[in-house]
């Protein structure tokens, strides 16, 4: 028995909603790896990706399950609450991505030389991952904030936007080391350093957040936010009107594909999608600051 009178293990951990959720994503993490393990197989940097994504996953919400269960967490230096719920939608994240990416790469309608039962094998993959994708969706949702109710600011819609900010700028820079050329413009360079400093302080944010080390600040913590944010969404402006007109405007780029871009090392394609991101994590920023503006912010340190 503890000293508070309970037991050691956390029941609600194993028998609440919560508790359901993450023995999902554990099985389905389990099963997913364990297929491509035995069959479906993977190979190339978008494999890779893949396979780490659900390794990661998998280890992580194991180590916060365990915690959970044994009432350990509160040993660590952290705010649990803040570091389980941005976990979780970086896990979401991070699912999606992988849910989509490995079927664009490993499945095709017809079977490869392998035979049929490796298409059939990365189909499961493909449908678990899909559906662990909605267990981790399911922990957001659960663990989210709610009127009336005092959470951790990463709870909060504002600090769910901030790890889809920090993830889609992970996106970016992907995209404009695949031969996006942005080398090629001082404008453009520009870009890639609007995209490295809100991506750096919007870490920074989620870092203090998660550790609980926000009270011990030496300026409001919460007014350093929302102008933060103010800044970001005039800086992604910028660039979101910048990087257009410097990579398909006639006079600096190429306003359509070429026809002899390979697939998948296409600098046009890097570009594109360096433009697409860049809206939106513009309209993310932006809805960040009209939520920002009603989180009654509450500074707390970690246990």
């Amino acid at each position: 028995m503890d000293p508070y009178g309970g037991h050691y293990l956390n029941r609600d951990a194993v028998l609440s909603g919560l508790g359901a959720a993450r023995m999902c994503q554990l099985v389905l993490g389990c099963t997913t790896m364990s297929l491509v393990a035995h069959s479906a197989g993977f190979s190339a940097t978008y494999g890779t990706f893949c396979m780490f994504v659900w390794c990661f996953c998998f280890a992580v919400t194991l180590v916060i399950f365990t915690l959970d269960v044994a009432r350990l967490h509160g040993c660590m230096p952290i705010s649990w609450d803040n570091f389980t719920v941005a976990y979780a939608m970086l896990a979401t994240l991070m699912y999606v991505t992988a849910s989509v990416v490995y079927p664009v790469y490993f499945l095709n309608s017809e079977c490869p030389s392998e035979g049929c039962e490796v298409r059939n094998y990365r189909i499961a993959v493909t449908v678990c991952s899909s559906i662990c994708c909605f267990t981790y969706g399911a922990e957001v949702f659960l663990t989210r904030a709610k009127p009336g109710h005092v959470v951790g600011y990463m709870a909060t819609m504002s600090g769910l936007l901030k790890v889809v900010q920090a993830f889609i700028a992970c996106i970016i820079f992907g995209a404009l080391a695949n031969d996006s050329e942005y080398n090629r413009h001082i404008p453009t360079q520009y870009c890639v350093v609007v995209y490295s400093l809100c991506f750096a302080v919007t870490v920074v944010v989620v870092i203090l957040t998660v550790s609980g080390r926000t009270s011990a600040l030496r300026f409001p913590f919460d007014r350093f936010v929302i102008i933060y944010t103010f800044l970001a969404v005039l800086l992604y402006m910028s660039a979101a009107v910048v990087w257009p007109v410097f990579s398909f405007d006639k006079k600096y780029g190429t306003p359509g594909r070429p026809d002899d871009c390979p697939r998948g090392k296409c600098p046009w394609d890097s570009k594109l999608v360096v433009a697409v991101f860049t809206s939106a994590n513009l309209v993310l920023y932006f809805i960040d600051l009209v939520y920002s503006q009603r989180i009654r912010f509450v500074s707390q340190s970690a246990a």
